[in-house]
């Protein structure tokens, strides 16, 4: 693989970290760029979404005949690992999720009026919407196929659906959802994907979870489904094809997790590169230890395998294949990495990391999650696991 960025994504990769550099990362000095769940304000980020909208650093993710830049799972690679060197900037690009792999399935397998109902308004910045699917036990979590329990039933020309879901990332505040209920008992396609609105009757969110936190906009919300009435027109693909929705979302969402928080371990170096260079103690830099320097260069060397696997994985989804396998060794490893690079980047910073005079310790927090989130990194392994048994010596062919 030849892993040169074409002149077209150097450009906006180069044009994204400026626009960072200058405007995004002074917001994280002011507390009073902070809403009361520890993100960005939510007028401060209509503002300056509007200035990124209006440079053409908006929805890389999408095609151009959707709004957006049409610059491949590669190129996304390569920009939202710029992006999220900031705490802040993926909401301001509209590549944060769940907005972000909602809009990308919607484009995908969306028909043309639910591309326009559904997914513009989540293009264009005006709404957000949620991904409906984990369950509390004993219904779905890593195993929707046996174990949903939210049911749609069929009455006349509307699905009715009751059930519960839980730990729903940006419920609060989401306008369009995409919701996976259980339409028959059939082990592959007795499920289905329904679209509705927050203004529809029969559903309600039951509680903003708390969490260690800081949250998404919008939060992780407890939700109960008391008869709620979707219309035909509104499943997504056809009937008993949610789980197959839910894989070709979550394969390349699991993806751009990895490319942001590739950013946020960058950035937790950068960090602590700074400040090596200039705390001294006994007689000498930080950075002129042994010890700090065996540090640093572990981590380093674990982002740029991270990104290796990464863009392996891009690459991949890019020439058509699923891509599963090298999706799956890129969560598990950046996941450890992101966790691996705070938590060096606060010991080196000392009690300053600990603090809130740095974003290091509000990274710690939220990458503690990156290891549950799309799937727990034993999940990952034993899908590894499965691929290694039946493939052999296989498991590391080159190619696709």
């Amino acid at each position: 693989m030849d892993f040169t960025l074409s002149p077209e994504i150097e450009a906006y990769r180069q044009r994204v970290r400026a626009f960072v550099n200058e405007l995004v990362l002074p917001l994280e000095g002011d507390p009073a760029s902070f809403d009361e769940h520890e993100n960005i304000r939510e007028d401060l980020l209509a503002e300056i979404r509007g200035q990124a909208r209006a440079e053409g650093l908006w929805c890389f993710q999408l095609g151009k005949e959707s709004g957006g830049q049409g610059v491949g799972v590669v190129g996304m690679a390569a920009l939202y690992e710029e992006m999220n060197r900031s705490i802040f900037g993926p909401a301001v690009f509209n590549a944060a999720a769940p907005d972000d792999g909602n809009m990308m399935l919607l484009e995908k397998v969306g028909t043309d009026a639910q591309k326009k109902r559904w997914l513009q308004p989540i293009a264009e910045g005006k709404v957000r919407s949620a991904f409906a699917m984990t369950e509390p036990h004993p219904g779905s979590g890593s195993d929707p196929a046996g174990m949903m329990l939210t049911r749609a039933e069929k009455k006349g020309d509307r699905w009715v659906i009751n059930g519960r879901k839980w730990f729903i990332t940006g419920a609060e505040g989401a306008q369009h959802f995409i919701l996976v209920a259980r339409t028959s008992d059939d082990p592959r396609k007795g499920l289905t994907a329904f679209l509705f609105d927050a203004n529809q009757p029969g559903w309600r969110i039951d509680r903003r979870i708390p969490i260690m936190g800081p949250e998404e906009h919008g939060g992780h919300c407890e939700i109960t489904f008391d008869g709620l009435e979707v219309r035909e027109e509104n499943v997504l693909m056809t009937v008993g094809d949610g789980l197959k929705a839910t894989q070709i979302r979550l394969g390349t969402a699991r993806l751009t997790h990895c490319m942001r928080w590739l950013g946020l371990a960058k950035r937790s170096m950068e960090i602590a590169r700074e400040y090596i260079r200039t705390r001294e103690a006994f007689g000498e830099f930080l950075g002129e230890r042994e010890s700090v320097q065996h540090a640093m260069g572990k981590i380093a060397m674990d982002i740029q395998v991270g990104r290796l696997l990464v863009m392996n994985a891009a690459w991949k989804l890019d020439q058509g294949d699923f891509a599963r396998k090298e999706v799956s060794m890129a969560k598990i490893a950046v996941a450890d990495t992101l966790h691996h690079a705070v938590d060096t980047a606060i010991q080196l910073n000392g009690a300053r990391g600990y603090s809130k005079d740095t974003v290091l310790e509000w990274i710690y927090r939220y990458a503690r999650q990156a290891r549950l989130v799309d799937g727990a990194s034993e999940v990952h392994k034993m899908v590894l696991s499965k691929n290694y048994s039946e493939d052999g010596n296989d498991f590391w062919r080159w190619g696709l």
